[in-house]
């Protein structure tokens, strides 16, 4: 086999030139797809942590069966109870794959600066799960906040998006009005201080979110119950399981309670998804057919110079399967080589974002966020093997027309 290897090298030597554009060819296109895979995989991982962590939502939403389609026709009916939040609290601290358990509100209303009203809605959660959240991200999604985070001994400090802000004049110290109907029909207000200034996880509703404490949602709405129990796993990857360990637990209970995984929550996350998705499949096609051609036309020219060559080879006794096993791996090496050359490519794009620290805005999202590349070991790999396959099956065609034909035509070649 060594052998087959040296007079393979030799044959690509012969024309430098030819071999070289061939190899820079298929490294230009290794690196290409290597380099979007990267940034798929950044884009993928970037949503799916801002489903869970972002937008402090974690893994698991736990509620009541109905409350996504009836929850604003009878919200008390629809409130988890304390009775209920206790149950889930305690069934699920007995599961070791959980990281944390906290209990939310989602309300809505009417906020006024004394001058200009607006509706806003809000998201009502445990301060202290600030902290956790913030923790486990891998990912800095969004820009740091200003001013000071939700806090337990003042209630009545809440965080207040950027484009709600600027609609109201109103800024990290000022008073406003938050007003609402409480479960059982009465309205109901509170004077609240702006602690924070953020982004929204999304820009649709950058210029009406609010986040406020828990129990200052509790208070506003006049309930000692929660819409949702929000759970955060020690690893994304034990969601489908944890859910099917608590689905069986409730139904063997009889409790009437739901969940909602990050993935079904979040739409934009399986809409991107799928998107780069297809966007990756096309470039994948587009990159390796023009890789393909270009082997198929070094191999073609080769075949074409080396007739007598061939001839020779044939006339002492080497078979026609030979033939096409030499042409293969001369192919093989030009798609290693090119692998390499991508790879080194890759590596140096991957060097400049580091260093040159670029930053964009994602659709969707209202802030600036670092760009960074994930590389897949799998996706490099599948690239890899579908490359290498590829390169050798387009030696096939030129390299069987060469073994088939006559031995004293190709000896008489000219």
């Amino acid at each position: 086999m060594k052998s087959w290897f040296n007079i393979a090298i030799r044959n690509l030597l012969k024309n430098r030139r030819r071999s070289l554009f061939t190899v820079l060819a298929i490294a230009l296109g290794f690196s290409a797809v290597t380099l979007f895979g990267a940034f798929t995989s950044y884009m993928y991982a970037g949503n799916r942590e801002g489903s869970i962590y972002s937008s402090y939502m974690g893994h698991i939403l736990i509620a009541r069966k109905g409350l996504e389609d009836s929850w604003r026709e009878d919200p008390k009916k629809f409130l988890l109870t304390p009775e209920e939040i206790a149950y889930i609290t305690q069934t699920c601290q007995q599961m070791p794959e959980i990281l944390l358990i906290a209990p939310q509100m989602r309300i809505n209303g009417l906020i006024s600066d004394g001058k200009t009203s607006t509706i806003f809605v809000a998201q009502g959660i445990v301060p202290a799960v600030q902290d956790v959240f913030a923790r486990e991200t891998k990912l800095r999604l969004m820009e740091p906040y200003e001013g000071k985070p939700l806090s337990d001994t003042d209630i009545y400090g809440v965080g207040i998006s950027k484009g709600l802000a600027k609609i109201l004049k109103l800024d990290l110290g000022s008073e406003a009005v938050i007003m609402g109907t409480t479960v059982d029909g009465q309205m109901n207000a509170f004077d609240v201080t702006v602690s924070y200034l953020f982004n929204a996880p999304a820009a649709a509703i950058n210029e009406r979110f609010l986040r406020v404490p828990f129990q200052l949602a509790q208070k506003l709405y006049d309930t000692d119950g929660a819409h949702y129990i929000s759970l955060l796993l020690k690893d994304t990857n034990q969601t489908e399981a944890v859910r099917a360990k608590l689905t069986k637990i409730f139904a063997d209970a009889h409790r009437d309670l739901g969940m909602k995984t990050w993935k079904e929550i979040s739409e934009w996350y399986n809409k991107v998804k799928e998107m780069f998705d297809m966007i990756f499949f096309f470039l994948f096609a587009i990159v390796f057919i023009i890789v393909v051609m270009s082997v198929i036309n070094t191999m073609s020219m080769s075949v074409m110079e080396r007739t007598r060559e061939i001839g020779t080879l044939r006339a002492l006794g080497l078979k026609r399967l030979g033939i096409i096993r030499l042409f293969a791996i001369e192919s093989g090496l030009l798609a290693i080589g090119g692998i390499l050359g991508g790879g080194l490519l890759s590596f140096v794009g991957w060097l400049l974002v580091y260093a040159l620290e670029p930053k964009w805005t994602p659709p969707g999202i209202t802030a600036r966020i670092p760009l960074q590349l994930y590389f897949s070991t799998s996706q490099i790999i599948v690239s890899m093997f579908f490359l290498l396959i590829l390169c050798m099956s387009a030696s096939i065609l030129p390299a069987r027309k060469a073994a088939n034909r006559n031995i004293v035509d190709a000896l008489g070649h000219v």
